[in-house]
């Protein structure tokens, strides 16, 4: 393996990198756009946002102005390798922890998990692994740092886009997708308290009631939630060497199963000798939920994108809805979930 050289985002310096932008407030006030990207939102259909004024549909989806600003800049000018591994979550299902497990993972050779120098001790892991869509909203810059091709693989990114709206170049070579989900009552409320920190400062949150409504109807970021699920199932279904679908209940219940499996779908297996010296156990350690909460850059850190890095961070627990989520809500999404997902083979 040889050091990932995607703890750069596109077009950055690493120093450059760290810096907070004005991504935000864009985010909040939707200015600063082309008036071409305006005529092209002023064409689409528009509802509520959660954290920016608005939402919009593009190939089926909602997004924000800004991420679909950084979406068609994505599309048209990434170039995929063979070897580009790529991480897809809709939001609040687990990113963080799928990035620093896969980030240590693919890296351990030159990053020692035991190093008390290890990147994820110093950079929160949404730093280490760039959103695309949100690099390209903020670089804009079709000729970047990621085409060189004097950079080392394997390059790591991270996306919440559907599968629909990948680059073609990600759909036809040989870049693998891990994708990991999460059961939608846990998703909500862990969305609800994330934008409810975000907003404390700009504007009062939506009640708690109305955006539990509008994520039932799809009104959310890479939204319907279902149908974001559903669009990398079937291809895990279809491509079971470049799609790898995992469920987050089943990675926290099962850690050093998960882990093993994927190493071996990167290529990248434990040896014999790092399974009976450990290895998979300080892996897991590391990019524990109570480990890495607890990180000095986690709790008082900020990203690039100017965000606090202590927002990521809340409970990381299974079953939390049981405290938020009356009877008729939790009744409402499993008759959703069943509906969307029958005849799917899927089960969440």
């Amino acid at each position: 393996m040889q050091e990932n050289s995607s703890t750069r985002s596109p077009g950055t310096t690493r120093q450059q990198m760290l810096q907070p932008s004005n991504l935000v407030q864009k985010c909040l006030e939707e200015n600063g756009f082309t008036q071409t990207f305006k005529n092209l939102l002023s064409s689409l259909p528009k509802a509520k946002g959660w954290y920016s004024p608005h939402l919009y549909n593009y190939q089926g989806f909602w997004l924000t102005a800004l991420h679909l600003e950084g979406t068609l800049f994505f599309q048209h000018h990434f170039h995929a390798r063979d070897s580009d591994i790529l991480l897809v979550t809709s939001p609040k299902s687990g990113t963080i922890w799928l990035k620093a497990m896969v980030f240590t993972l693919i890296n351990r050779m030159q990053h020692s998990v035991l190093s008390k120098e290890h990147l994820l001790l110093t950079c929160n892991p949404h730093d280490l692994v760039p959103f695309l869509e949100l690099n390209y909203a903020q670089e804009k810059n079709p000729i970047s740092q990621e085409d060189d091709p004097s950079l080392t693989s394997p390059r790591l990114y991270s996306t919440h886009l559907p599968y629909v709206s990948l680059p073609e170049s990600v759909k036809n070579t040989k870049c693998k997708i891990i994708y990991m989900c999460r059961n939608p009552r846990d998703i909500f409320v862990s969305l609800w308290h994330y934008i409810s920190k975000l907003r404390s400062q700009e504007s009062e949150m939506i009640p708690f009631e109305e955006a539990f409504d509008m994520f039932c109807n799809g009104f959310t970021m890479a939204g319907p939630f279902w149908d974001h699920v559903l669009s990398y199932w079937e291809k895990n279904c279809e491509m079971t060497q470049k799609v790898l679908f995992l469920k987050y209940e089943e990675v926290k219940e099962k850690p050093f199963l998960h882990l093993k499996r994927l190493a071996e779908f990167l290529d990248c297996p434990f040896s014999l000798e790092e399974e009976e010296t450990g290895l998979v156990d300080e892996v897991i350690k590391l990019c524990s939920f109570d480990n890495l909460s607890n990180l000095e850059v986690n709790k008082s850190g900020k990203t690039m994108f100017g965000n606090d890095n202590r927002v990521f961070f809340r409970k990381g627990e299974v079953g939390d809805w049981k405290n938020h989520l009356t009877d008729e809500m939790v009744d409402r999404l499993n008759q959703i979930t069943e509906d969307k997902f029958k005849g799917s083979g899927l089960k969440l």
